[in-house]
């Protein structure tokens, strides 16, 4: 896959290009190889099957993603071993994730790890482009050892140095390596290192495990000091939090579309229970949402994809909006599923908890309704 043709920039005096919130042939393409690969390994019994056994994660599956695909390697370019594509084609592999709640550390590594890195990889030399091109050829997988809440303004230290604990680290228990930001700069630590102890806990959502990383006397290799460091987690943080909203947005379309099939065939007093005016309403409210998330997180991945100075304000804007419709639409699907959305073996439930679990990543929609508001404030005249 070739770089996209990056829009021209706009003329002094002229406005910016208007995002492009459709979706081009490759992306469609790419959307259709993701689909059939999670339908053939992912599918609902398979993943809860997946998360009742204690390792959640297939190996097969991601490497037929990561590698088969080359989904791994989508924002890395060419010259590092990647696909050199950009944040369009990594949300639309995200959209599928989140269509099947898939266990797959890809928004962990593929995304927010190696948009870290990139920020420090300025040659093909170096260990930044070195673990880069692991990453992109899915051999090893990376993660950014901070709480999975922590929004992109609070890009900060965790530690002081290789030493202590963080907690609430998405995917650490199944990463190759953890990049863990100190005041003395980034790190790359081994994750099988002595000094190294990931212990697992219990997250609500279990498709996409939760640890306790605790450092003691743990050695790495210094990637940035931390000026660079801090701006570089900034940058990982905001790509993963601009691509979790077509995360959320899968999710909303799979509960949306599956409550509607449902409702169709339900019958009461001989009549489809999707027939009954009040509970059109109820889905046509939620369609109108979802449209309304389509756009948010294609402007915010379309955002990031260019570069665009406004890439902040679309990303805090996608998930102040898209995490509240995914969390809705998963309610809906559970209660307009009745008895049977109840239950564990109906896989609802896994759409509703990772909803839930995303309200929270990255930034609540709270804390990202804030950063609209100084982000408007200082382009305010």
């Amino acid at each position: 896959m070739t770089a996209p043709t990056q829009p021209p920039a706009a003329t002094p005096g002229q406005p910016p290009a208007a995002p492009d919130l459709l979706y081009s042939q490759d992306e469609e393409d790419l959307r259709s190889a993701v689909r059939a690969l999670l339908a053939d390994r992912a599918d609902a019994p398979t993943v809860i099957a997946a998360t009742e056994s204690g390792t959640p994660y297939d190996p097969r599956l991601w490497e037929a993603l990561a590698t088969g695909i080359g989904a791994a390697g989508l924002l890395v370019p060419e010259k590092l071993g990647g696909q050199g594509a950009s944040h369009r084609e990594a949300a639309v592999v995200l959209e599928e994730l989140g269509r099947s709640v898939a266990p797959a550390p890809y928004l962990t590594s593929a995304v927010v790890a190696t948009e870290t890195l990139l920020a420090l990889a300025d040659g093909e030399d170096g260990p930044a482009a070195a673990l880069l091109a692991e990453l992109a050829s899915g051999a090893r997988t990376a993660v950014l050892a901070v709480p999975f809440a922590t929004p992109p303004s609070g890009a900060r230290a965790a530690l002081t140095s290789l030493d202590g604990t963080v907690r609430g680290v998405a995917d650490a228990a199944m990463a190759d390596v953890l990049l863990v930001p100190t005041a003395e700069g980034l790190y790359a630590v081994e994750a099988a290192a002595p000094g190294v102890v990931v212990e697992p806990l219990v997250p609500l959502d279990l498709t996409r495990p939760l640890a306790a990383l605790t450092l003691s006397g743990a050695t790495g290799t210094l990637l940035a000091d931390a000026d660079a460091s801090t701006t570089a987690v900034r940058r990982g943080l905001l790509a993963g939090a601009g691509l979790l909203a077509s995360e959320q947005l899968g999710i909303a379309e799979w509960c949306l579309t599956e409550t509607v099939r449902y409702t169709r065939e339900r019958h009461q007093f001989n009549r489809p229970v999707g027939s009954f005016q009040s509970l059109k309403h109820r889905m046509a409210q939620l369609w109108l949402e979802i449209v309304s998330a389509r756009a948010a997180a294609r402007n915010a991945a379309d955002a990031l994809a260019t570069g665009s100075p406004d890439a902040p304000l679309a990303v805090a804007v996608a998930q102040a909006y898209c995490s509240g419709v995914a969390v809705h639409a998963a309610e809906e699907c559970v209660q307009l599923h009745g008895g049977i959305g109840m239950t564990w073996e109906h896989p609802a439930h896994l759409y509703l908890k990772r909803a839930k679990a995303d309200s929270i990543a990255y930034g609540s929609a709270g804390s990202h309704r804030e950063a609209v508001a100084e982000l408007v404030e200082l382009l305010a005249p």
